[in-house]
């Protein structure tokens, strides 16, 4: 029977970049869920989907996209898009590499076939005190069951 890789990719992904995306002289916080606590700059990562990849008879292969959000907050007047562009940058140093340092995902029974960045999005939202900016990277992962 199919069992879901995505909680170990979210683990294995936060792991990776955990202490490691830093801005200002500050490792960034990462969540798979964003406290009302949180402060600004952070990067939140959660699961968009997953399909099989393709049917055969002796494994089961998914294709999961996973979604990694750089989030930051300024004043209306002021800092622009800068920070998330550095974060990304970093994140995908990261994750966006070459099959001999993706996501090891034999302890949850998978193996990792390819690891691809399905590229960044960017978006800005004005309220009445801060702009908001978010640089959005979907990552597709292919998993095989081990």
């Amino acid at each position: 029977n199919m069992i879901s890789p995505n909680a170990a990719i979210r683990k294995a992904l936060i792991a990776k970049m955990n202490g490691q995306i830093i801005l200002n002289g500050s490792a960034l916080p990462i969540y798979n869920r964003v406290p009302s606590t949180a402060t600004f700059p952070y990067i939140f990562i959660t699961t968009i989907g997953d399909d099989e990849a393709f049917q055969n008879q002796q494994s089961f292969i998914l294709n999961t996209v996973t979604r990694i959000e750089v989030v930051t907050r300024f004043k209306s007047d002021a800092g622009g898009d800068l920070d998330c562009d550095l974060a990304i940058s970093q994140i995908l140093s990261k994750v966006r590499t070459r099959d001999e340092d993706y996501i090891d995902l034999t302890a949850d029974g998978f193996n990792v076939i390819s690891q691809v960045s399905n590229g960044t999005t960017n978006f800005q939202e004005d309220d009445k005190d801060f702009t908001y900016f978010r640089r959005i990277l979907e990552l597709a992962i292919t998993t095989q069951e081990i």
